[in-house]
């Protein structure tokens, strides 16, 4: 399972879920978009945030997009979810795959001890990477996966989109004038800012 905002979704995205499926030589990638992440706010709507990870995975042998945290009241918490995963698939192998830098604020996350109970932890790991869990605590297994370094990040994106720049190449082709109408509508629907 590989969990996240996705606000918008781009080529690293992409990129990742691929080495990650390679990697671990994983029978399948349920990639798991957040409506409601209680780490992060968010700019795209829920609904169009899905419908664009489902576009850009279209096609990807072995990568599956899940609505399953759509379908659950509340904030997205990755213990709920893979509690719900190990339900439905009590045989199978649960994998939580996630990035270097939200393993080094594990202990931030809503019962995060019981993670390791639940799935195997896999970190994402760049060229020269080491992960490291928080300071303090637990030492706690899990496993390097390399990943493609790829400077590219959401924030980014929506900076670009922000300052009228283009984010041809960023996006696939294929999602690129839907993440662009999507940022158009929501600068449009924002309250105008009052002067003083």
């Amino acid at each position: 399972m590989l969990g996240g905002t996705f606000d918008p979704p781009h080529v690293a995205h992409a990129i990742v879920a691929q080495d990650v499926v390679e990697g671990l030589e994983l029978d399948r990638l349920l990639v798991v978009p957040a409506p409601d992440p209680p780490h992060r706010s968010f700019v795209l709507p829920a609904g169009t945030r899905l419908a664009l990870v489902r576009r850009l995975f279209e096609g990807c042998p072995r990568i599956e997009v899940s609505d399953l945290e759509f379908r659950r009241e509340g904030p997205s918490y990755t213990v709920r979810t893979l509690e719900t995963l190990r339900e439905r698939h009590p045989g199978a192998e649960l994998v939580l795959v996630i990035g270097a830098d939200q393993f080094a604020v594990l202990d931030t996350w809503h019962e995060h001890e019981r993670l390791p109970d639940l799935a195997r932890i896999a970190v994402m790991r760049r060229e020269g990477e080491t992960p490291a869990p928080p300071d303090g605590m637990d030492p706690i297994e899990y496993i390097a996966v390399h990943v493609t370094r790829i400077d590219l990040s959401a924030s980014r994106i929506r900076e670009r989109l922000g300052a009228g720049k283009s984010i041809r190449f960023l996006v696939p082709e294929s999602i690129r004038p839907a993440i662009e109408r999507a940022w158009r509508d929501r600068a449009a629907n924002e309250p105008a800012s009052r002067g003083c």
